[in-house]
């Protein structure tokens, strides 16, 4: 395959990626509000149209006619970057996600995602670590007190949930051997699934995932009762739907990671032993994947409608006292599984 294939290859995989993105994330906001009617026992959108179906399309309508206001006393250049931020980093980060094997297109085998590099899982924490950027950029330029201080809030808490993020993952590393996302996935064939093998590692990375994306119960940047809106209430039309937007952009994402760190990827437990077709073989596991991040996304959607917001001291106490300890035995743990039964 030459360059110019490569090229082509890569830029036609962007498109998709980017529509499914865009597509689910709309979709999403649907199903959030539509599970959180069913939680409280209420209807939800039901007008526009079949069963409120385009709601969200709507919306997003709404909020391009809306006027851009913004404070006198904020830094309009920073003000505007924030949520660009946001969105760069929701969607780039999904770049080293695999979704599905190699299939063979025109003669040629395309791995099913858009950048299989070494480094895939550097790329990510890297990534994650800019998103912080956004949120406090986005409150200091500001120029409230109350956007201030849910910036603020953003930094310390996805600061600290980081650290037990990074090192549940180092327990993966382990396992696998390799930084490359496609090869963590192959190393989980069969039921030998990271979630089985490390569920302390697991539970860490998927509570880090919650703090990360500023979901209730750790949505305390953006905390109503004491902080207005938190750090986008200066915040209207499209500046505001970017944020809104990558909210639930890095709610996917960080589904589509946990499937891949800790759920098999986009294996299905023994489904090459079935002697299909490659075609077939390839449907079937993006399937598969799509099922298992769309399970997630619901548990990240019921969990926001069914427990209360944390204190904030609770959230950090959380964080550095009970997540931080527990990441690290995991990695101890999944030391003696290598050790004593050489996987």
């Amino acid at each position: 395959m030459n360059i110019l294939q490569i090229i082509i290859f890569t830029i036609v995989k962007i498109l998709i990626v980017v529509t499914i993105i865009l597509l689910a994330v709309t979709y999403l906001v649907y199903f959030e509000r539509k599970i959180s009617a069913w939680a409280q026992n209420r209807i939800g959108p039901n007008r526009v149209g079949w069963h409120g179906a385009l709601q969200s399309f709507a919306d997003v309508l709404k909020l391009l006619l809306k006027e851009d206001i913004v404070p006198d006393a904020a830094n309009k250049p920073i003000h505007t970057l924030a949520p660009i931020i946001a969105l760069f980093v929701s969607f780039t980060t999904y770049a080293v996600i695999p979704f599905g094997p190699n299939i063979n297109v025109f003669g040629f085998s395309v791995p099913l995602v858009v950048a299989d590099v070494n480094i895939g899982i550097l790329y990510v924490l890297a990534l994650t670590s800019l998103g912080v950027y956004a949120i406090t950029l986005a409150g200091w330029s500001s120029g409230s007190k109350y956007s201030l201080l849910g910036g603020i809030r953003s930094s310390a808490q996805m600061i600290s949930y980081e650290i037990s993020m990074g090192f549940s993952i180092g327990g993966v590393l382990l396992l696998s051997q390799s930084l490359r996302p496609v090869e963590i996935v192959q190393a989980q064939s069969g039921w030998m699934w990271n979630a089985i093998l490390q569920p302390v590692g697991f539970i860490t990375f998927l509570v880090s995932a919650f703090a990360e994306t500023n979901r209730l119960p750790f949505d305390l940047p953006e905390a109503e009762p004491e902080l207005v809106g938190g750090y986008h209430t200066e915040y209207s039309s499209m500046k505001f739907a970017g944020f809104f937007l990558a909210e639930y952009a890095n709610m996917f994402i960080a589904s589509a990671l946990i499937v891949t760190l800790y759920l098999g990827g986009w294996q299905f437990p023994y489904l090459d032993h079935f002697g299909l077709s490659n075609g077939w073989f390839a449907v079937i596991s993006v399937i598969t994947f799509a099922i298992k991040v769309a399970a997630l996304l619901f548990f990240f959607i019921w969990v926001r409608w069914s427990i209360p917001r944390f204190r904030y001291d609770q959230l950090m106490n959380l964080g550095w006292k009970v997540m931080f300890p527990l990441s690290l035995l995991n990695i101890i743990w999944v030391a003696v599984l290598i050790m004593v039964f050489k996987l």
